[in-house]
């Protein structure tokens, strides 16, 4: 099997042979004419058509766009080939080991790669460089599904690339840890989205092209659309002589004032020219009024539409500033009849015929703010006519460059100039530069816009990208498809590594972002399988978890056993981070490791509770390997099979982390989290969980080695053991009360360490009950913890071993005394302490009974919404009714508590939407 491909775009001119997917083709030219022609047969089959997922757009449109078999803007049919002729089928017998790895997902977004194209989210390469490194070997498959702008194959192609500067850093990092040097070599990467905006960036990214023959061509661009157009941005310097270039014009919106009903335009009443402050309170030039602009309405201007002939209304605009160049001196001026002139006659102009037309959908954006009140409805809306000319001018030029993948490239260049040509574009009068001054992640609409000039745009643009890519050695390591991660035309058991940074809740309307830049291609996203919450489209967050499983279940699938899975989370809600973690142990993924990034102090914390989602956070899961699922399926959900998986689950866990010479408290490691990891794992199998909590506990002392409040496996723990020894301080656990549950395993921490008498404990305990507390749970009394789950020390008989240790240590004047000592009965009595593992058991029962008890009054509840409950309540009351395939009662009672109660919580989440799923399958 070849492991190299001796295609090199970068040199198109020189003609010669080139090799792809085994096949030998006299020239590039001939493999591209080849598999577009298997292509547009593709494409008139009715049925490729009906993929999920599958773009909106004519075969034209998706032809031009497209470079098979490594891009495609539709479902690439030679995905699996792709993976098949470079990768290595799955063998159960090959030796295979990592932990998790943490990211720094802040590192490189200052790289000229990075910033050769910009994108509404992206992972830098140069932070996904590490992970594909550590999880991987040269030659093998990498999968992004959720691609975006292409960074995981630009980070494939830099671990064959790189730099020998950056190849010494990485080393020299990797040394420092005590970490193996990295294979370098180059990874295959399969790239996939749902917009073709994003798999068309990422195409141009990873596809090599000939540098300089695309310099020659922007510049040649550039020149004849001055050639034709440069007329426009002509205005007369102040010497009433020179012909000077302008580099953008300040088009402020009018008001009416509401006292004369005069108009007010904006730039002129609220901008100092000199402090280049903008005014709050506005005054009106006519009568004097004055007020905020938010009390004032726009002033409308009715057009006819040319794509309709409908009569349509939009803000008036008018030109104020004009900023120009001559020599490399700027000068600003307020524009002078001449400009006027010209500006009205550009307008008179007819609508170019490579401008689209297109109305934007139905969309959050569209329905509220500023989109909604500037009727800014369709895509020629959004340029003013100037800009309206340049702008299809430069598209329509790039379009017929002879050489495609010189032409995709110019397209590459032009198409990061719409946002900054459009009304988008705000003026910021303390600006350095005009462009890019629109707001990201969103359609806004401004007061001032800066129309900029093409050359203003573009020029310095060419130049950085030319400067970018001559030195970034490509290689065409990556194939590229556009389409649902849903479902991908993979083998199962293909794939050796995913990253993967998906959308995450409502953040970013994607595909309604990318309707902008997507319809000058004509190629645009299907929006119906974008797992997104979107309340226009109604999708909540049960409709995003449930398209989040499916895709979760592809990457599950396709992934070879004890592989490794990268995602990246951002967004603070912890109902959208429940949906996430319950996704992906419900498709049968293990969590190993969550990492939050804290960019205010450089660091990685752990993240102990969904209450500290504040940041990009890091998830590392892996698959289990084949031989722990057979296993299973042969003996049964039994005790031996619960120690099975933590076997293998503590297997895959990091033994030390360090940073800054202090060693980190590993969260996984908590034999509480194990006990979550596993039941989970059970749940996923829809069988009962063979063991208990206390019985789990009371197991886990007495089968493996404890360190530091972590597990360990036997074999594992001498190396912790030999970190250990070179730091002074243990590494602490910080516990986060939120609920019920949290506030007694908080308990058990301070009272192992410190037995207490209820006085004692009492101020400390209620310091954690703050701002954090879960809003339907009820608030438990510190007593009723105390009786339900703990021992007191009564003052009869010897002074339990736990509170000796602690008085002894503590107390000078009570060490060397025996355990019936009176003065240490005295001192001891009163005291709460963690009961043994065998009482632990006795207590649990005890406590368990009370709480299905208390479930009974919750299932005879009769009321519309259960206001205020105890989650262990539920959590108790669905363990069991799961363990008796009881699923009505576990869906009857989850609709009796708030949604976001429900979504917020794991564990629920997890049991009732298992319960949906068996129900559903039943059906």
């Amino acid at each position: 099997m070849k492991t190299t491909d001796s295609l090199d775009l970068r040199s198109e001119a020189a003609a010669g042979p080139v090799e792809c997917l085994g096949q030998t083709f006299p020239s590039d030219q001939a493999r591209r004419e080849h598999y577009l022609k298997l292509l547009a047969e593709k494409l008139k089959d009715p049925e490729f058509r009906k993929q999920d997922g599958f773009p909106l757009g004519t075969d034209e449109a998706i032809l031009t766009m497209s470079d098979p078999p490594y891009y495609t803007a539709c479902p690439n049919p030679w995905l699996a080939k792709f993976v098949e002729h470079y990768g290595k089928p799955y063998d159960p017998q090959q030796t295979y080991s990592r932990e998790p790895l943490a990211i720094d997902v802040s590192v490189g977004k200052t790289d000229a790669i990075y910033r050769a194209h910009s994108y509404h989210t992206k992972v830098p390469h140069l932070a996904i460089v590490p992970s594909i490194l550590h999880y991987t070997q040269p030659g093998d498959i990498v999968l992004d599904g959720f691609a975006g702008s292409g960074m995981t194959g630009v980070a494939a192609q830099w671990c064959g690339t790189a730099p020998a500067s950056y190849r010494h850093e990485i080393e020299m990092d990797w040394k420092q840890e005590g970490r193996k040097a990295p294979q370098w070599g180059t990874r295959r990467v399969v790239l996939n989205d749902l917009s073709p905006a994003a798999t068309f960036i990422g195409a141009n990214y990873n596809i090599p092209f000939d540098v300089n023959a695309f310099a020659k061509a922007g510049k040649q661009l550039l020149k004849e659309v001055e050639q034709e157009i440069g007329w426009m941005y002509e205005t007369l310097h102040s010497d009433g002589k020179t012909v000077a270039r302008i580099d953008y014009t300040v088009w402020s919106e009018v008001l009416n004032c509401s006292a004369c009903a005069g108009e007010i335009v904006f730039t002129e009443a609220a901008l100092d020219e000199e402090t280049k402050a903008v005014a709050d309170v506005l005054t009106c030039p006519h009568c004097g009024a004055q007020g905020k602009k938010e009390q004032m309405d726009l002033r409308f201007e009715t057009f006819i539409d040319p794509s309709t002939g409908a009569t349509e209304s939009r803000p008036k605009r008018m030109p104020t500033l004009i900023t120009y160049k001559v020599g490399k001196t700027a000068y600003t001026k307020k524009p002078d009849e001449a400009d006027l002139e010209r500006i009205a006659e550009i307008a008179q102009l007819p609508v170019p015929k490579d401008l689209p037309v297109d109305r934007f959908p139905d969309c959050q954006m569209t329905r509220v703010g500023r989109m909604k009140t500037t009727n800014s409805a369709a895509i020629h809306f959004m340029f003013l006519p100037r800009a309206a000319q340049a702008m299809a001018l430069l598209w329509s030029k790039a379009k017929v460059s002879s050489d495609p993948r010189t032409r995709n490239m110019l397209l590459f260049m032009v198409e990061q100039a719409f946002w900054t040509a459009s009304i988008l574009n705000r003026y910021r009068p303390t600006g350095f530069s005009q462009v890019n001054q629109f707001l990201t992640g969103v359609y806004y609409v401004a007061s001032q816009t800066a129309e900029c000039s093409p050359w203003y745009i573009l020029s310095g643009k060419l130049d950085r990208l030319v400067k970018t890519f001559l030195p970034f050695k490509q290689a065409p390591t990556s194939v590229i498809t556009t389409g649902t991660a849903a479902k991908l035309p993979l083998s199962g058991n293909s794939i050796d590594y995913i990253f993967t940074d998906p959308p995450f809740g409502e953040n970013i309307y994607y595909s309604d972002l990318n309707f902008l830049v997507e319809s000058w291609h004509a190629v645009k996203t299907d929006p119906n399988p974008e797992a997104i919450v979107d309340r226009v489209r109604q999708k909540g967050i049960a409709e995003y978890q449930h398209l989040m499983y499916s895709c979760f279940a592809e990457y599950y699938r396709v992934l070879k056993p004890g592989r490794w899975m990268t995602v990246v989370f951002s967004n603070s809600k912890a109902a959208v981070w429940n949906t996430i973690q319950v996704a992906l142990q419900q498709t049968g993924f293990v969590v190993a490791e969550v990492t939050a990034l804290d960019k205010k102090q450089g660091s990685f914390q752990q993240v102990m509770s969904p209450n500290t989602v504040k940041q990009d956070l890091v998830i590392s899961v892996y698959k289990p390997n084949g031989g722990l699922e057979e296993r299973l399926n042969k003996q049964g959900a039994t005790v031996d099979s619960a120690w099975d998986f933590v076997q293998t689950h503590l297997h895959n866990l990091s033994v030390v982390k360090a940073r800054n010479g202090e060693l980190e408290f590993i969260v996984e490691r908590d034999p509480r989290r194990i006990f979550d990891r596993m039941v989970a794992w059970f749940v996923r199998h829809d069988v009962p969980v063979p063991i208990s909590n206390d019985e789990f506990l009371s197991g886990l002392r007495s089968r493996l080695p404890e360190r530091d409040g972590m597990v360990f496996l036997p074999e594992q723990v001498a190396e912790y053991d030999k970190k250990r020894a070179q730091v002074a301080q243990a590494p602490q656990m910080e516990l986060f009360v939120s609920d019920e549950r949290s506030a007694i395993d908080w308990l058990a921490d301070f009272l192992k360490r410190r037995p207490s008498t209820y006085q004692e404990v009492h101020p400390e305990f209620t310091t954690q009950l703050g701002a954090g507390w879960k809003k339907h749970e009820a608030k438990p009394e510190l007593m009723a913890l105390l009786e339900n789950n703990f021992l007191k020390y009564d003052g009869s008989g010897d002074v339990p071993s736990q509170i000796h240790s602690y008085l002894s240590t503590n107390h000078k004047d009570l060490r060397g005394l025996e355990k019936s000592d009176p003065r240490l009965i005295a001192k001891a009595k009163d005291r709460w302490f963690v009961p043994d593992p065998n009482k632990a058991q006795d207590l649990e029962k005890k406590r368990e009974k009370a709480l299905l008890k208390e479930f009974q009054v919750y299932q005879a509840f009769t009321g519309r919404r259960l206001k205020e409950f105890r989650l262990e309540v539920l959590r108790t009351g669905f363990k069991e009714a799961w363990g008796k395939k009881d699923y009505q009662t576990i869906i009857a009672v989850a609709k009796k508590i708030p949604d976001e109660a429900l979504q917020e919580d794991e564990k629920l989440l997890l049991w009732y939407d298992q319960a949906l799923t068996r129900t559903e399958d039943s059906l």
